[in-house]
């Protein structure tokens, strides 16, 4: 039988990254295909919705977006809540985390100036804002946004502190997140689980 076959670009980073880390947690031997940026181009018109990462199972026509890969892996292998409504308040976080990245990825594709300005200005506004709705509804007990327990939400919430915190986004300045204790809780959490710690020693 086949394996499941993960498809992104080719970089630890972001939507393809906490899949990758989702299906690693959850014991499946799967095919981790990496894409390099000037390929994507050609094979877009042939995805399901012009988007990675694709998930494709056995059996299954291809799924696609982040989201939703990240809750059936999480709903088959124990990573997100039975609770329907508790699944539907670690979804709205999940959608909180898209919602920054819907706003923030098309800076990549600026010019430098454009770039600058409009970065600096979400260092002031947009950026605190959305850490201050992240922090108001991430429960006050730990170390996961569940507890002791870490589900999927956590892994888009680590994927999404670091991005900035290491260095690496122009402009932005990796302290961004540094007055946000529950946020940063949760991305040192993800970081140091035996686990993650494992997916990145064979890396």
């Amino acid at each position: 039988m086949s394996k499941p076959k993960l498809i992104y670009f080719d970089a630890p980073v972001s939507r393809g990254e906490e899949c990758r880390l989702a299906l690693h947690l959850a014991g499946i031997d799967f095919e981790d295909v990496r894409i390099k940026f000037e390929a994507w181009p050609g094979m877009k018109a042939g995805t399901p919705y012009g988007a990675m990462p694709i998930l494709e199972l056995p059996g299954k026509p291809p799924l696609a977006h982040t989201n939703p890969i990240l809750v059936l892996i999480g709903r088959r292998h124990g990573l997100h809540p039975a609770d329907d409504f508790e699944a539907a308040c670690h979804e709205a976080m999940m959608n909180h985390v898209e919602d920054m990245r819907a706003v923030v990825g098309p800076t990549i594709r600026m010019g430098e100036a454009e770039k600058k300005a409009a970065r600096e200005a979400m260092v002031t506004g947009f950026l605190p804002a959305w850490a201050q709705f992240a922090e108001k509804n991430i429960p006050a007990d730990g170390p996961f946004f569940a507890g002791s327990k870490l589900h999927v939400v956590d892994l888009k919430l680590h994927m999404a502190v670091r991005w900035f915190i290491g260095g690496k986004v122009d402009y932005i300045p990796a302290t961004i997140f540094d007055g946000y204790p529950k946020l940063m809780r949760i991305h040192n959490a993800v970081r140091d689980h035996a686990g993650v710690k494992a997916w990145y020693a064979k890396a």
